[in-house]
């Protein structure tokens, strides 16, 4: 009897779950967002820690990016149905780390719906796949398999114009940065730009591609101007691009103290021990990722010209 109602409990908690819509803000007209705190991926968050959301067209929906379990990207269905009754007709994902990708199976059989992504996203799906979904019951608590990893329908190159319906949201396939397939979307009719993880706020910035195209990359967007920039991790951006200089100096002061170790014939071993330290008290799970930005970065700038 008791398993019987430890089942009923289980089944009870997760259909009431699954019937609550994810919340989300309408930040500018038409633009929705679910903001997410700041938590290493455990099992307790299910790897539910980026910023995700949609933009609603006069025709269709577009979700960007659709959670880091297949819960919240059910919730997150259930959020856009909650609030117009467009259909979605894209599910735009930035890059291919789990807390953004892995709530695409909640969208699958939606009529007409498109999957959007860089035009190595696939590749990156299939190279990571295997291991992101090994870890993910014992790391989140999730039970997904090879049919929550779903590669993009629409493969963006450069870059790629999506209308909505009197709106038209323009897609760009970034160069190696924050990984080697950065996507970011941007709203014409509102001026907002959805930068997901080539942003970081008050979280440390992760290194999953290149520190120097990572730097490149703040250097062109620096110059341009936006209304809004929703970050994948952290607050709302109003203040472009003054917003931007924390992860730009970050990444700028730890390249520059690696090139001058690299230069004095210090070690890997010794980079990781001491690179960066200085940082330590402006960012937030700095001891989670510091040691393996230094690692990738200094593996890069070893070799650099």
């Amino acid at each position: 009897m008791r398993i019987i109602w430890m089942i009923f409990g289980w089944l009870t908690s997760v259909c009431v779950w699954a019937a609550t819509p994810l919340s989300v803000s309408e930040v500018a007209p038409g633009v929705y967002v679910h903001l997410s705190a700041h938590h290493w991926p455990d099992r307790a968050n299910h790897g539910e820690i980026a910023n995700i959301g949609f933009i609603v067209g006069d025709k269709c929906v577009a979700v960007i990016d659709s959670g880091g379990s297949p819960r919240q990207g059910i919730a997150l269905r259930d959020a856009v149905k909650q609030l117009t009754d467009k259909p979605i007709c894209y599910v735009i994902n930035t890059h291919v780390h789990p807390d953004h990708i892995y709530g695409n199976l909640a969208f699958k059989d939606e009529p007409g719906v498109r999957f959007v992504g860089h035009h190595k996203l696939a590749r990156a799906m299939a190279t990571r796949g295997e291991h992101y979904l090994s870890r993910a019951e014992e790391v989140l608590d999730i039970h997904v398999n090879q049919d929550n990893i779903i590669p993009p329908d629409l493969q963006v190159k450069d870059t790629m114009t999506l209308n909505l319906g009197n709106r038209d949201l323009v897609l760009t396939a970034h160069p190696t940065a924050h990984t080697d397939n950065d996507l970011s979307v941007y709203d014409k009719n509102t001026g907002t730009m959805w930068l997901a993880d080539l942003l970081f706020l008050e979280h440390i910035p992760v290194i999953d591609g290149s520190i120097r195209g990572w730097l490149a990359e703040l250097e062109r967007l620096e110059h341009r101007r936006y209304r809004l920039v929703i970050p994948g991790h952290g607050r709302l951006v109003n203040d472009w691009p003054a917003a931007m200089q924390p992860e730009k100096r970050y990444l700028a002061e730890l390249s520059d103290e690696l090139r001058a170790m690299i230069k004095q014939g210090k070690t890997l071993e010794q980079a990781v021990s001491s690179a960066g330290l200085a940082a330590k008290s402006r960012w937030q799970l700095f001891e989670q990722f510091h040691r393996k930005n230094v690692t990738i970065a200094f593996a890069e700038l070893e070799w650099e010209d």
